[in-house]
């Protein structure tokens, strides 16, 4: 059975791909998901988002690929994509790699949009392991950023902020695995506006899609 939330994220896109057809112009945009169900929120006015959607993407602080300090202050007033990946992951990993890189490939050199991938093992996943991989995989954006720090703040932020693993992933601590497949899509104001399958090519048009979408929002 598909994620409730991949089926939301995908609807447009179904249509357009099955029927041909484009969105209804009375289309609000994109929505705001405030609660680990993913329930997605249409607001009318932008005034109103502080108000009805208080959820945001809490303070981190992690090191990076290159044993740079990343944190809330690099992706404020940015467009980011969030995944949770590790490096020693046979399969579903790499597949996810190679389709964010299709996100790298479609925004080269822009400096607002900042691609995070949390290590979920960062106790193996150390600045050296994390470098080697990025090189492996050729990336080159400057600002994706293969982040590893203390496995309960990087779970915290995962599973309270990110809501990675929907709602049954929201009520477990943090000696329980992560291990989600989705990307996260999240505004300027580190509010969640998308969530998608990390492992389908598709999800990643959407994706990027969004992210334009996002762009022209003020």
């Amino acid at each position: 059975m598909w994620p409730t939330a991949y089926l939301r994220t995908s609807f447009w896109l179904f249509l357009a791909v099955c029927f041909g057809c484009n969105p209804p112009e009375t289309n609000p945009g994109l929505p705001y998901y405030n609660t680990p169900d993913f329930t997605p929120v249409f607001l009318e006015s932008a005034g109103s988002v502080a108000e009805k959607i208080p959820h945001t993407i809490a303070d981190f602080s992690f090191k990076d690929q290159n044993g740079v300090t990343i944190s809330q202050k690099d992706i404020e007033g940015k467009i980011h994509v969030a995944d949770f990946f590790f490096t020693s992951c046979g399969v579903i990993c790499p597949k996810m790699t190679k389709h964010l890189k299709m996100v790298e490939k479609a925004f080269p050199n822009d400096q607002n949009l900042v691609l995070l991938s949390y290590s979920v093992t960062p106790w193996i996943d150390t600045v050296a392991r994390l470098k080697k991989y990025s090189e492996a995989n050729r990336i080159q954006s400057k600002t994706w950023h293969l982040l590893t720090g203390r496995k309960s703040e990087i779970y915290q932020l995962a599973r309270q902020s990110y809501f990675a693993e929907e709602e049954l992933g929201f009520s477990k601590d943090s000696t329980q695995f992560l291990h989600t497949e989705h990307f996260l899509l999240v505004d300027k104001q580190k509010r969640i506006r998308g969530i998608y399958n990390g492992t389908l090519e598709l999800e990643m048009q959407q994706l990027i899609a969004d992210i334009k979408t996002l762009q022209q929002e003020r």
